[in-house]
C-alpha cells in the first residue's frame, strides 16, 4: 500500500514541476507581448494559460485520490493539503500571466525607465515561481524562505516603477492611457511574487506544519 502511495506522491512532484514550468513559460510569452507584442505570442499565453488550468485539475484529481484511497498519516495529510493550496495559486499566476498579455498591446509608448523595473519584475517573478515551485519538490526550507525574501525586492520594483509613472502622468510625458496600463501590469508582475511567495509558505507549511 505503501509502494502505491509514494509512486503517487512521486508523481504528484513530476505534475507539479509541469505545472510550474507552464506558469514559468505564461509569464515569458506576457513578457514577449510586451517587447515584441505579435498575436500570435497573445495566443501563446493565451494556450498556455489554458494548460494550466487543465493541469490544476489534474493535480486536484490526484491529490483527491491520495485522500480518500491511501489514508495518509499526519505528514503526508499536510503535504497534499498544501499542494491543493498551492496549485490554486499557481493557476492564478498563469490568470495574471494572461491578464499581461492582453493589455501588453496598449504600453507601446510607456516611459522607457518603468519598462526597465517592469522588467526586473517579470525576471524576480520567474525566479520566485521556479523556487517556490522547486522547493517543494526538494522538501526544501532554505529555497523556501529565499523565496519569501525575494518578495521585498518584487515590493520595493513595483514601488519604483508606480513612482515614475506619477513622475511621467505629473510631467505630461508618455501616453496617459499606456502609463495606466503600465500600472495595471506592474500590479500584476507584483501579484505573481505573492502567489510565489504563498507557495513557498505553503511548503513550509507542509515541512513544518506551521503556516505564516
Amino acid at each position: 500500500m505503501r509502494n502505491k502511495f509514494d509512486e503517487q506522491l512521486n508523481m504528484l512532484n513530476s505534475e507539479f514541476i509541469k505545472m510550474g514550468a507552464l506558469c514559468e513559460e505564461a509569464i515569458s510569452y506576457a513578457v514577449k507581448c510586451l517587447t515584441e507584442g505579435t498575436s500570435k505570442l497573445k495566443e501563446s499565453a493565451f494556450e498556455t494559460e489554458k494548460q494550466i488550468d487543465q493541469k490544476e485539475r489534474d493535480i486536484e484529481s490526484l491529490c483527491m485520490k491520495l485522500l480518500v484511497h491511501q489514508q495518509p498519516v499526519a505528514t503526508d495529510f499536510r503535504l497534499i493539503t498544501a499542494a491543493l493550496k498551492m496549485i490554486s495559486d499557481m493557476e492564478r499566476i498563469g490568470d495574471q500571466a494572461e491578464d499581461i498579455a492582453e493589455i501588453a498591446e496598449y504600453v507601446k509608448d510607456a516611459d522607457l525607465q518603468t519598462q526597465v523595473y517592469i522588467t526586473d519584475m517579470a525576471e524576480t517573478a520567474v525566479h520566485m515561481v521556479i523556487d517556490s515551485v522547486d522547493s517543494f519538490v526538494k522538501k526544501d526550507l532554505d529555497i523556501s524562505y529565499s523565496v519569501i525574501a525575494l518578495e521585498k525586492s518584487m515590493d520595493e520594483l513595483f514601488l519604483q516603477a508606480k513612482k515614475q509613472l506619477i513622475k511621467a502622468v505629473k510631467t505630461g510625458t508618455g501616453n496617459a492611457e499606456s502609463l495606466v496600463d503600465m500600472l495595471m501590469i506592474a500590479k500584476y508582475f507584483e501579484r505573481i511574487g505573492d502567489h510565489a511567495e504563498n507557495i513557498a509558505e505553503w511548503v513550509i507549511f507542509s515541512i513544518t506544519g506551521e503556516h505564516k
